[in-house]
């Protein structure tokens, strides 16, 4: 029987697991790879900001996340397994909030700030401060995204 630490390598070494780490850093790597191309980082901190916490943008880390995780569940499970079912539903959930959800509360606190600043320059209110506007996804950055968590998701299954 494995010991703790062996538990531990066999986990964060499971093929399922590096399939979803490495399409998170993939997909936040091209993010900041576009953002850097374009002009849109300044600093350092921009850049590790972009690279490790901001969401939204090309491609999608959510769905190459839930992507390649389904895919390395449905090549080491089955397509027929339960837990694969389980994880393509969350995959569709997840893409679907992307662009849905997501994507209107950012459109909806984009217009909530302008509002807000709107009312603070004709002096209707004293002091207006800005709401987090959250970035979801437009369809082809989810598509992209996804396409990128199924080569991920087979890369790392298929090599491991």
């Amino acid at each position: 029987m494995p010991d703790k630490y062996e538990k531990l390598v066999l986990f964060f070494t499971h093929p399922t697991f590096l399939s979803g780490i490495f399409s998170w850093l993939g997909a936040q790597f091209l993010k900041t790879l576009i953002h850097l191309i374009y002009g849109r980082i300044k600093t350092l901190k921009d850049l590790l900001a972009n690279m490790f916490w901001r969401t939204g943008g090309m491609p999608s880390s959510h769905s190459a996340v839930v992507t390649a995780v389904c895919t390395s569940i449905g090549i080491r499970e089955g397509v027929e397994s339960s837990v694969f079912m389980l994880s393509l539903l969350i995959t569709f959930i997840t893409m679907r909030d992307a662009v849905g959800v997501r994507r209107s509360s950012g459109i909806q606190s984009q217009k909530l700030n302008e509002l807000g600043r709107e009312l603070e320059k004709n002096q209707y209110i004293h002091e207006y401060k800005s709401i987090k506007e959250v970035n979801g996804h437009t369809p082809i950055q989810v598509i992209m995204g996804a396409l990128l968590g199924v080569l991920i998701g087979f890369s790392m299954t298929l090599l491991k």
